[in-house]
């Protein structure tokens, strides 16, 4: 268990990587995130769970570990019923395009054999998105596997651990479950084709001759995976990852009157694409916490598509139910950066070029591989007095830019290591504060202090 103090984005401790959050009041009224766990380069996810809970949205507990996946009994039993995960006899839209562009540079024999050799290899136990929840105070961890495969496990606390894990007679990945006004359950889950069904009374069953199909798709909701349920006043908002912009960086959702549909849909809720070069998902949901709403979400770091780390904005639903599209903010669930107050390289929520923030021993994170014409953006910083000047703590050398809600306020210098000068100038206000960098020799950002 770690405690940590913080109402900026990324929320957690640099070492915790948990993504997919989907956030939950339970009765206690806390806060708790429920997500999978990245501890590896080429990997998604991993072995293990940590759930995470709040009582403020600043005093974090990440918890021990809450489940295994070598604690799963089936997994890599070969006698163990198969539920596919994808339908690949009805590709969509982005499957079919991502099989062309796999054939048009592809060695068929050299694919079969790999392919081959795939098959007769264990699938590690890794635990891929998750989603909980409290019925009759009994707390319900569900959960999805490397192999496909989607399970059940109890426990008599929110944080865990959970145990005595049961499969459910499906295939696919990223469950969600949701409890309506009337006590019902409902288990939702699938890629690219999202799949809906009433649980039985137990919660660890479900009839598969009620399954609803295609509840939300690629073709007409943009759904690529990632659902997510909740209900605002006699509205269902089903929240998933969408692929409207090409690739599934953005959070979007669909509206109906019915748990289990028809969904109209909506519209994009942030997307976190130019977080990192290597930006490819997004997985999160919504939840209201106190008298706020607000969108969990996660963004990648280190120059690839994985070490995604947990963020959080505040949203706003609007009186005709729908929720206007935010931006990712450095400050997450905080105010502004104020005068004096230390930023983090790490803490830029957006780049432009190949700048991305990566580990280092002495700051624990930092904004490193910048290149002549990259930018990094933080959002937001406010003082009722004028700047007059920056602080920023680099190695290297290179020549920056400093630009305020678009107008340039001065120019920096740092030669190996030494800022040259620290005089800007912008009217008092918030702003959008963006470093673009002109020149760089192993330039690299540690901290920046406004003036």
């Amino acid at each position: 268990m770690k405690a940590h103090k913080n109402r900026r984005n990324p929320i957690l401790p640099l070492e915790y990587h948990i993504p997919d959050g989907e956030a939950h009041v339970m009765p206690d009224g806390r806060l708790y995130i429920y997500g999978s766990f990245d501890n590896q380069e080429d990997t998604y996810c991993s072995d293990r769970y940590h759930v995470v809970s709040t009582a403020d949205m600043e005093h974090w507990t990440v918890h021990d570990i809450s489940l295994k996946g070598q604690e799963i009994p089936w997994i890599n039993d070969p006698d163990a019923p198969k539920y596919p995960g994808i339908d690949w006899k009805n590709p969509t839209p982005f499957i079919r395009e991502m099989l062309k562009k796999m054939l048009e540079n592809a060695d068929m024999e050299a694919m079969k054999e790999k392919f081959g050799e795939q098959g007769k290899l264990e699938k590690p136990p890794l635990l891929f998105a998750p989603d909980a929840i409290c019925k009759d105070g009994t707390y319900y961890l569900y959960f999805c596997m490397s192999d496909d495969s989607e399970g059940v496990a109890v426990s008599n606390k929110p944080e865990g651990p959970f145990k005595n894990p049961v499969r459910l007679p499906c295939g696919g990945i990223d469950p969600a479950i949701f409890i309506d006004d009337d006590g019902k359950a409902y288990y939702y889950w699938g890629q690219l084709f999202a799949h809906g069904v009433q649980l039985n009374e137990d919660m660890i069953s479900f009839d598969t001759e009620q399954v609803i199909d295609n509840l939300v798709t690629e073709e007409e909701h943009y759904f690529h995976e990632g659902s997510s349920m909740r209900k605002i006043g006699d509205t269902y908002y089903y929240v998933y990852t969408n692929i409207e912009r090409g690739k599934p960086t953005s959070l979007g959702y669909a509206t109906s009157k019915s748990p289990l549909g028809p969904f109209i849909y909506r519209g994009i809720i942030i997307d976190n694409d130019g977080c990192d070069p290597a930006s490819w998902n997004n997985h999160g949901s919504i939840e209201k916490f106190g008298d706020q709403w607000y969108v969990f979400y996660h963004r990648c770091s280190r120059g690839c598509e994985r070490y995604r780390r947990l963020c959080i904005e505040p949203i706003t639903i609007e009186a005709d139910g729908t929720i206007p599209e935010i931006k990712m903010t450095s400050q997450g669930v905080g105010d502004p950066f104020k005068l004096g107050e230390v930023i983090k390289g790490y803490q830029a929520c957006g780049g432009k070029g190949s700048v991305y923030i990566d580990v280092d021993h002495a700051h624990g994170e930092k904004l490193t591989s910048i290149k002549k014409g990259d930018e990094a953006v933080f959002r937001y910083v406010r003082s009722d007095e004028a700047f007059s000047g920056i602080r920023i703590s680099a190695a290297g050398s290179g020549v920056i830019e400093v630009v305020m809600s678009g107008k340039k306020a001065g120019t920096i210098v740092i030669e190996a290591g030494i800022q040259k000068e620290e005089n800007i100038k912008m009217e008092p206000g918030e702003h959008e504060l963006v470093l673009r960098f002109t020149e760089s020799n192993d330039l690299e950002i540690f901290d920046i202090v406004l003036l």
